[in-house]
């Protein structure tokens, strides 16, 4: 199945890097020598940012001589946190180029290019053995999927028996579709959302048991009220991944997911589950 064109699209600029470099530059952070840390606010782009990865990364066991692999992987963020943290490899797919791009040299300039590495291509159709991986997580990626179990079955061909699958994803909620553009795209044409429900049958489908199921509501609303009131109060938010991707167009998203989250329009979830 081929990649959708308009979903690489809606995410490539040409001009990520040097934007992000004038962002860490008016931070004060030495844009060819950042930290982790420092980067922290931009390459973790998903709802809640770093905070979700950390839960994310919380909810798995992960060993040093662990190889994980990040499914739709954007500029490394999670899969940076993830070596840094476990001291494990991680190996991240996107199928946006320029996103691949970046997030090498990011690896590169934290020092972490022996541990991490990025592919490009579709989720769909992994470069990847049968059984290579220890684990694998993905964070509002199968939000662009419209076929949710090709896309379960792909990572569960490249996972090994009994492996993890960590889920942070976006759900169809009861109050009907959100309006666009949205962090993930442009307009429905490029949203395939499911409900909760649909999303743990898929997983079931391609041979994954749910460990844990919840959803993230109070915790997305809770970090949207602290973000405002930084901002009321002249200070930087901790989520700046958004405006660095979107540019522009960040005010519109920001305020049709807002009034999704409050209308149940959609639902933040959160899935750990094991491959049977």
């Amino acid at each position: 199945m081929p990649p959708h064109p308009d979903v690489s699209a809606h995410y490539t600029s040409g001009t990520l890097l040097e934007r992000l470099r004038a962002q860490l530059a008016a931070a004060g952070v030495d844009p060819d020598h950042p930290t982790i840390a420092a980067l922290a606010p931009f390459d973790h782009f998903h709802g809640r940012g770093l905070e979700a990865t950390q839960e994310l990364a919380a909810s798995v066991a992960v060993a040093a001589d662990h190889h994980i692999l990040d499914v739709g992987s954007g500029i490394g963020g999670p899969a940076r946190y993830f070596a840094d943290r476990f001291g494990c490899r991680v190996t991240g797919i996107d199928l946006t180029a320029e996103f691949c791009e970046v997030a090498r040299t990011l690896t590169r300039a934290v020092g972490l290019a022996d541990r991490v590495v990025f592919e490009q291509g579709t989720a769909l159709r992994m470069p990847f053995a049968d059984a290579r991986f220890d684990g694998a997580y993905s964070m509002n990626v199968s939000m662009n999927i419209a076929d949710k179990r090709a896309f379960f079955g792909e990572i569960a061909r490249v996972l090994k028996s009994g492996a993890w699958l960590a889920l942070s994803e976006i759900a169809r909620g009861p109050g009907g579709d959100p309006a666009y553009p949205t962090p993930w795209a442009a307009t429905a044409a490029a949203s395939f959302l499911t409900t909760p429900a649909q999303t743990r049958q898929a997983l079931a489908d391609a041979g994954f048991a749910i460990v844990t199921a919840r959803d993230t509501i109070e915790q997305a609303m809770a970090f949207a009220a602290r973000s405002r009131a930084m901002a009321e109060r002249g200070e930087k938010p901790p989520f700046g991944a958004i405006r660095l991707i979107h540019g522009d167009a960040t005010a519109a998203m920001a305020a049709n997911g807002t009034r999704a989250l409050a209308e149940a329009r959609i639902i933040p979830i959160e899935i750990v589950c094991r491959k049977t």
